[in-house]
């Protein structure tokens, strides 16, 4: 078999072909690393690890005919670990031209220590506390400062049991059979865990991943700041494709980049962006539009007349727990990812529930990433109410979108609060003089039902009643559960209902026909069967 076969064999999980492979290059690794310790036993000892680290990272090789190039820098890299520990100098890379390249060729005991599958059931054998730490510093190149920080151990512990692993394994690399791999897979998930970093701007990370395991929306990551002995913590705030999770960093960082591991916590984080961070992180990610644009059409009546979104721009959903976040953010991605208008959009997504949201994201058969022209970011938001205030800090943005627990318990879905949403083209002269007169007027309607709020009369609190209702609306991603069609509404439809209801033209209809329902023809319709 052609070397190139025998990689690509390899790759696939063939121990069979990877022995092949590892029997071609075992004397050049050997004599290239000799070039570097100079000690037949330390010589021995780098190959065995670099072609363990090989094995494991043998996937990410995208050309199978660069394997003799890429397995030297392995080595290199394997044998200047040894030597740092050493403190040695290393030695100038011209040197291995004058070393001999077959320097054991005679007894065959490296070709022993290379069995693979040796290798691999004798690590699957040790206790879980060594093998956490031989996974990490062999397999997935982390120093170990590294190892220290996502355990949350001495750095002198990690040492000691490095040593402990090392002896246990020489004891029995030469009894172990290549037929225990395959009844002992290795059970630790530190394979799937382990990242490295592609590209850092400022507070804004991007990490790459095993793609089969890339970690969930609002996953905790730890990066190693080994300079200052301690960890970044970094939230993944959308998942891309090829293996890439975009994250921003949720504790003070001076610098981040490329190559750096990243480590998954398998939880989803706790500690919030700050309101500082996020607007600065809304101009990395998609840069507001900061100035009056089109009105892009969502055909949801409350978000299109209160809230309505800017083409180009971003959007800030401000979800309350038990208030339909991911119901509503699935909506717009539905109706609005088929259009030629992007919108970015920035979910704060509440804690306190009894299942992660990935799991919900999950059962709901919901979109967590970029679909078509909307992109979506989700971020772990603070503990405690939305209030005037806290929205207030959210001035990066274009729209502001509040979900209201209050309003979901009236049964008022969705549960837009056209109080406290906001968009800058109702504070601009893009829109037509009538919607602006509009949304003034439902705004001073619906003023009449908040607790506290201004005093009005009957008439006027039953119009804002009904205005009220008229703003509930059935999606389409809810049907299974609703029982009812989704609906869309056109922005001159919502206009003229909004208009009529306060106009009282529609006094003598009862307040039940305006809820749940299209526009105003809809609820006349519905009204005349009742």
């Amino acid at each position: 078999m052609d070397l190139e076969a025998s990689v690509r064999q390899a790759a696939s999980g063939d121990l069979d072909a990877f022995a092949d492979v590892t029997r071609r290059f075992q004397h050049m690794a050997f004599g290239y690393a000799l070039s570097f310790v100079r000690d037949f036993q330390e010589a021995e000892d780098v190959v065995q690890e670099a072609f363990v680290a090989a094995w494991y990272s043998l996937p990410t090789l995208a050309e199978p005919a660069a394997f003799a190039a890429w397995l030297r820098s392995i080595v290199r890299h394997q044998a200047h670990r040894v030597l740092r520990r050493k403190q040695l100098e290393v030695v100038p890379l011209a040197a291995v031209d004058a070393l001999p390249a077959e320097v054991v060729a005679a007894d065959h005991r490296l070709e022993r220590r290379q069995e693979i599958g040796a290798v691999f059931a004798a690590i699957a054998d040790l206790p879980r506390t060594l093998r956490e730490v031989v996974v990490l510093f062999y397999v997935h190149d982390c120093s170990q400062q590294d190892i220290a920080t996502f355990l949350g151990l001495p750095l002198t512990t990690v040492n000691n049991r490095l040593h402990a692993a090392r002896t246990q394994l020489k004891k029995r690399m030469v009894t172990a059979m290549k037929h225990t791999l395959r009844a002992h897979q290795l059970p630790d998930d530190f394979a799937a865990r382990i990242g490295w970093i592609v590209r850092a701007r400022e507070s804004v990370i991007e990490a790459r991943f095993d793609p089969a395991s890339l970690p969930d929306v609002l996953t905790e990551l730890a990066v190693s700041d080994e300079p200052r002995q301690r960890a970044v913590t970094l939230q993944v705030i959308q998942r891309l494709g090829n293996g890439v999770v975009r994250c921003v960093a949720t504790s003070p960082i001076s610098s981040l980049s490329p190559g750096m591991t990243v480590l998954s916590s398998g939880r989803e984080i706790a500690t919030p962006v700050s309101r500082e961070a996020f607007d600065r992180i809304v101009q990395l990610l998609a840069a507001s539009s900061l100035a009056p644009g089109a009105l892009v059409p969502t055909g949801i009546k409350v978000i299109d007349v209160m809230c309505p979104l800017v083409a180009g721009g971003t959007l800030a959903i401000a979800g309350e727990w038990k208030a339909g976040t991911a119901v509503v953010l699935e909506e717009l991605v539905r109706r609005l990812s088929g259009g030629t208008d992007r919108v970015s959009i920035f979910t704060f997504v509440p804690g306190g529930g009894t299942m992660t949201y990935r799991e919900m994201m999950e059962k709901e058969g919901y979109s967590d990433g970029t679909v078509g022209a909307v992109q979506t970011f989700f971020f772990r938001r603070e503990d405690g109410p939305w209030t005037p205030e806290s929205l207030a800090t959210l001035t990066g943005v274009d729209v502001v979108i509040r979900l209201s627990e209050a309003l979901g318990r009236l049964g008022i879905y969705p549960t837009v609060d056209p109080l406290t949403s906001r968009s800058r083209l109702l504070e601009s002269s893009a829109l037509g003089p009538e919607h602006l007169e509009i949304a003034e007027r439902v705004r001073q309607s619906l003023a009449l039902l908040v607790p506290g709020g201004p005093e009005g009369d009957t008439l006027a609190v039953a119009r804002a009643r009904k205005l009220q209702r008229f703003f509930a609306q059935p999606f389409f991603c809810a049907e299974p559960y609703t029982r009812r069609h989704g609906v869309t509404v056109s922005l001159s439809d919502a206009l003229r209902g909004c208009r009529e209801i306060l106009d009282g033209i529609h006094d003598d209809v009862p307040e039940q026909a305006f809820y749940f329902t299209g526009g105003i023809a809809e609820v006349l319709n519905g009204a005349a069967q009742t």
